[in-house]
């Protein structure tokens, strides 16, 4: 009988077996992916001119993965050599298989020009969507008979948790086919559409039986983390994570009408009295974002409509001239039912007034015919977050201050994957989506509120000689009969 070094458990072998041109693995911790990725890198490794690329964030990290292909390659190709210096396993038949990094996104350009058969990141969502998608274009063969593709492993969390979401999570149901297509002018001047293919297959802990049997107490281990924590890498919750900025948000469609316990609402017509504001954070590769917001008279603050210039890949902007996006402003104003006609306070990124000796964003924004005008909104990060805080707080009948229509797509889609700076753990990481959220900033630092107050609950000290009439005289928490009174 053959010495068996490795084999796929189930989860593994329905990711092993997909035929995907991008395939995404895991969602939660213990799921076996690094395992999984080291052995489907070895796929084509009988071809000679193979080349294999096993990506990490950072190379500190690769030291694991490292090591453990050692314990796997070794054994399965004896005359398999690993060069140190270089990160590279050269096999028998002369393929190759390469550990890197893309610490920084400029990193990527370190792969330009080079070709593989098979990409894989491990831990996707500490990547950008740049890093990523960059790649696509170094995912080539070096010769016949191979066959290029790309997987990936993640658990939620991360700076690349918003779009890794977006593109394998959101779509559809795990083990569905996602399709998107493009259509591709030839020099001929045809045209022909092209399509590709990608796939999320789920795994967690549960379905490590190996890690289980050897290692009882960890699911214990991921069960005692903190909530948020415990259901992203137990449970592969995308949506709560360790990290996560904005751990107060909650989408509850059940209550869009009641408007209890959620922050997402079925829209309604805002009633004239209440003030409109809009907000402005200005981009032109990366996306702008305007919206409106109502506020009530108790000050409860509801974001009614968006305008938000991405192109459908994350974090791109349309590159929209300033006076476009100001007539587009203006036309959606004259048109929206909650818009038309009223008083509208606007607020805006402080950065469009800056000039080089020409006409500032802010200025052609105000040129005739458009008149749309902006006042200076206040930048402080802090406060500003904090004000986003309050407002997303429930109180105890599970009302927050701070409302979202369920038709502003794009606000609830970055919102919740906003994480943590690395270097400043009191603001959000900008490497992020954010411009959602600093346009919501200026609004908010325009219409602060106070930190909501926790209602004090006096205990009172139990005294065995008061009688259940004089536990209900005085309020005491020890009332044995209130089950039976009216």
């Amino acid at each position: 009988m053959a010495n068996v070094i490795w084999t796929p458990q189930e989860k593994q072998k329905q990711l092993m077996e997909r035929w995907e041109d991008e395939a995404l693995y895991g969602g939660a911790a213990g799921g076996g992916k690094s395992d999984c990725a080291l052995a489907e890198a070895l796929r084509q490794v009988h071809i000679p001119h193979y080349r294999g690329l096993i990506l990490r964030k950072t190379f500190p990290q690769l030291t694991e993965l490292m090591d453990r292909s050692t314990e796997i390659y070794k054994p399965s190709f004896p005359k398999a050599r690993f060069n140190e210096s270089k990160h590279v396993w050269n096999f028998p038949s002369g393929a190759k298989i390469y550990f890197g990094s893309l610490q920084h996104t400029k990193d990527r350009l370190n792969y330009q020009g080079k070709r593989y058969d098979f990409i894989d990141f491990d831990e996707l969502t500490q990547f950008l969507w740049d890093e990523y998608s960059y790649l696509f274009s170094r995912n080539r063969p070096n010769g016949p008979g191979t066959r290029c593709y790309i997987r990936a492993q993640a658990n939620p969390g991360g700076i690349g948790h918003s779009w890794v979401k977006e593109r394998f999570i959101t779509p559809t149901v795990p083990l569905k086919t996602i399709w998107e297509n493009a259509e591709i002018r030839f020099p001929d001047g045809h045209t022909e559409k092209k399509w590709r293919s990608r796939i999320f297959v789920p795994s967690t802990v549960f379905d490590n039986k190996i890690l289980l049997e050897n290692d009882p107490e960890y699911l214990m281990r991921l069960a005692s983390l903190p909530e948020a924590e415990r259901n992203a890498l137990l449970y592969g919750d995308w949506d709560t994570f360790s990290g996560q900025v904005f751990n107060e948000w909650r989408n509850d469609s059940s209550h869009y009408e009641d408007r209890i316990g959620t922050h997402v609402i079925a829209p309604f017509k805002i009633p004239d009295t209440w003030s409109i504001w809009c907000g402005l954070d200005w981009g032109y590769t990366k996306p702008f974002s305007v919206a409106w917001y109502a506020i009530d008279h108790d000050r409860r603050m509801y974001r009614i409509r968006e305008y938000y210039g991405c192109t459908g890949t994350p974090n791109t902007g349309v590159k929209l001239e300033p006076t476009m996006v100001a007539q587009k402003i203006r036309e959606i104003e004259e048109d929206d039912p909650n818009l038309k006609g009223k008083t509208i306070h606007r607020v805006g990124d402080p950065a469009i007034w800056q000039s080089d000796g020409t006409e500032s964003i802010g200025d052609l924004m105000g040129r005739s015919p458009n008149y749309v005008f902006f006042e200076k909104g206040d930048h402080a990060r802090i406060s500003g977050k904090m004000q986003c805080h309050h407002r997303l707080n429930f109180d105890e009948n599970g009302i927050p201050m701070f409302y979202c229509f369920s038709t502003c797509k794009h606000f609830i889609r970055t919102i919740p994957a906003l994480v943590y700076d690395e270097s400043d753990v009191e603001d959000i990481d900008t490497d992020g989506e954010d411009h959602i959220y600093d346009e919501w900033r200026y609004v908010c630092m325009k219409n602060p509120i106070a930190p909501p107050v926790p209602k004090e609950i006096k205990q009172k000290p139990y005294d065995p000689l008061e009688t259940p009439l004089d536990r209900i005289i005085n309020g005491s928490r020890y009332d044995q009969y209130k089950a039976f009174r009216i």
